[in-house]
């Protein structure tokens, strides 16, 4: 815990870097992309989440590959941001991606589930669990083609794969960022507990 003196003086830069990686993260890639591309509005297509998984429902592959890009990328660029002035404000900036892209005020904070930004954020902060958290999510998609489930798995083993490798400030933030994506797949987990999640490349 910094002293007094030193946390007054890196509250703004915190507070900064998390407002810079909010603004960047509720860029809604997926509405702008489809809505570029002449579609269906998103809001009236499957789940009317504004997700890379959601776009594909549209049948256009490219428009989903483009957002998945784009979602990921705003949580790297926030951390590669913030990380000028130090790994704190870059894990604040971390932070505030997410919650952009959960929580875009400029969708009345109905956004994405978060699963692409959250492999950005990663991406910027430690790429080799970035890469662990893909192979997971292949591994159990290819062996069950549960997309949430894939994801939910490969989130709960990410917190795990960071304390192993002794980052400690990292994991404490995937701590709360996989509790967030939980909460936002409460809907998914439920039809998977009843059977009735929708699998990749089904109807």
């Amino acid at each position: 815990m910094p002293d007094p003196i030193s946390w007054s003086f890196s509250l703004p830069y915190y507070l900064a870097a998390l407002a810079f990686g909010y603004l960047l993260g509720s860029i809604p890639f997926g509405l702008l992309i489809t809505r570029w591309a002449g579609t269906k509005s998103l809001r009236e297509i499957g789940s009317g989440n504004i997700g890379a998984t959601n776009v594909l429902r549209t049948g256009h592959k490219g428009l989903a590959a483009a957002t998945l890009a784009g979602d990921m990328l705003k949580g790297t660029m926030a951390v590669l941001g913030g990380m000028q002035f130090g790994p704190e404000t870059a894990i604040a900036a971390g932070l505030g991606a997410f919650l952009g892209h959960l929580f875009p005020v400029w969708l009345k904070f109905r956004g994405g589930k978060g699963v692409a930004t959250y492999i950005g954020v990663l991406l910027g902060l430690f790429w080799p669990s970035a890469l662990l958290f893909c192979a997971i999510w292949l591994a159990v998609a290819f062996a069950t083609r549960y997309s949430s489930l894939a994801a939910l798995i490969a989130s709960a083993a990410t917190p795990i794969g960071l304390a192993l490798f002794g980052k400690w400030q990292v994991m404490e933030l995937f701590i709360l960022l996989t509790l967030l994506l939980y909460v936002r797949h409460a809907a998914n987990i439920k039809r998977l507990v009843r059977h009735e999640e929708g699998k990749i490349g089904g109807s």
